[in-house]
């Protein structure tokens, strides 16, 4: 219950900060992406499953204040969350510049993912270099705010972790 709830509060503090802060906050039509940045952040962390559910949680909430058919963010935040926690188990590097990296590269194929479910749609009536230089920003952005947010969302998912208890 506790991590359903915290999962829950990160989510819509990152959906308020997303469509306020961040939403006028645009550089060569890119914003920041701060679910895909949760999503792959709680994948690094809880691994595949929590991953997924954080990815389909935080794309769902979003879906509903984009002007799209719903379930493509969801779609891909689930399969980001999924790939990424299956990822992470095989990357025994301690480096702190790993959720840097992780996050960046995870932007990048999850923007381009959801463009080109968008295009299969036909949702998309842009180029493909505007498409690819979105993700690419979008990714920038990610990787400047991973330093400041990671802390925090691993604060956040170890203190929702449940306490095992040991009895005689």
């Amino acid at each position: 219950m506790r991590r359903a709830l915290s999962l829950a509060a990160v989510i819509v503090t990152a959906l308020l900060l997303q469509t306020t802060v961040f939403g006028d906050v645009k550089l060569l039509g890119a914003r920041p992406e701060l679910m895909y940045l949760v999503t792959i952040v709680f994948a690094m962390i809880e691994g595949p499953s929590s991953g997924a559910i954080a990815g389909f949680a935080g794309g769902m909430a979003q879906d509903f204040f984009m002007n799209e058919p719903k379930g493509i963010t969801a779609l891909t935040l689930t399969l980001l969350g999924y790939v990424v926690g299956l990822a992470r188990q095989y990357i025994v590097s301690p480096s702190p510049l790993l959720p840097v990296g992780l996050v960046a590269g995870g932007t990048f194929v999850g923007v381009l993912f959801n463009r080109f479910v968008a295009f299969l749609l036909g949702q998309l009536d842009t180029s493909a270099l505007y498409v690819f230089r979105v993700a690419a920003l979008s990714a920038l952005y990610n990787a400047i705010l991973t330093p400041l947010l990671y802390p925090v969302l691993r604060r956040v998912a170890e203190g929702s972790r449940s306490r095992k208890i040991v009895r005689w």
